[in-house]
């Protein structure tokens, strides 16, 4: 079973993924938080498998979340996805920077637009694709 904690300001956003996740046999929605700050606490809490992380919430946004628990010793098993809407490359390389998860067959965007998942990466953009076959796997 696959656990998820789902991190996005918008609870109709949330209610969305959850929906569509809980229909999935192996994957368990586990917990939801509303802003960065409580990622963490939750994330610690739970110790999910994956955080499905919103790269634009008040507060502490996705970006810091992510820097956070890809520091956080206690949470080395927890990977962090992105999602957006944005289109922005520089969103797809801070996310890199700051934790997200990516490997050689994705990057860690869960976006709009081009979504293709693989073994809990996803890409949404050309730029993504082009920057994945440079990027190492695992944690920083």
């Amino acid at each position: 079973m696959i656990t998820v904690l789902l991190a996005d300001d918008q609870a109709l956003v949330r209610a969305g993924f959850r929906s569509l996740l809980d229909a999935q046999d192996d994957i368990e929605v586990v917990g939801e938080a509303g802003d960065g700050e409580s990622a963490i606490r939750l994330a610690r809490e739970l110790k999910p498998d994956v955080v499905l992380m919103d790269i634009r919430m008040p507060g502490m946004d996705g970006l810091e979340a992510t820097k956070r628990i890809a520091a956080d010793d206690l949470l080395a098993g927890v990977r962090v996805v992105i999602l957006t809407t944005f289109g922005l490359d520089e969103y797809v390389f801070e996310a890199i920077r700051s934790g997200a998860s990516g490997d050689q067959s994705g990057i860690p965007m869960f976006g709009a637009r081009n979504r293709r998942s693989h073994a809990g990466m996803a890409s949404a953009s050309n730029t993504a694709a082009r920057v994945a076959a440079g990027l190492p796997s695992g944690r920083p």
